[in-house]
């Protein structure tokens, strides 16, 4: 036991003037993959989202869409009051859907397409 202790102290102590860089080099990795991942996934998602927004802010009567669930139907009418539209979905047939749930427009009053 007493061999133990004293191999334990005379071990020289690490220098403690490279801490700094020895960190900074470890580190490096880590925000170079923060980084990356950044521009590969964040900012295109970021991208679509604004762009899904500014689509479904733009919507009018006479303008088809598909929802998310897969339902085609015709905007009847912009329901701002409750972030809703509602759709047209067979003649006779509207349902109330929220403007998230917008997945693309098909075609506008205007012929824009997709």
């Amino acid at each position: 036991m007493y061999f133990i202790s004293v191999a334990l102290a005379s071990e020289a102590a690490p220098a403690q003037g490279n801490t700094f860089m020895e960190l900074l080099s470890s580190m490096t990795p880590i925000f170079l993959i923060i980084i990356i991942f950044y521009f590969l996934l964040l900012r295109p998602q970021q991208k679509k989202l604004r762009e899904h927004q500014a689509m479904v802010s733009k919507l009018s009567k006479g303008d088809k869409i598909v929802t998310t669930g897969g339902i085609f139907g015709t905007v009847v009418k912009p329901d701002g009051e409750n972030d809703a539209v509602i759709l047209e979905i067979a003649e006779g047939v509207k349902i109330k859907v929220k403007k998230d749930m917008v997945s693309e427009l098909v075609v506008g009053t205007n012929n824009k397409t997709k």
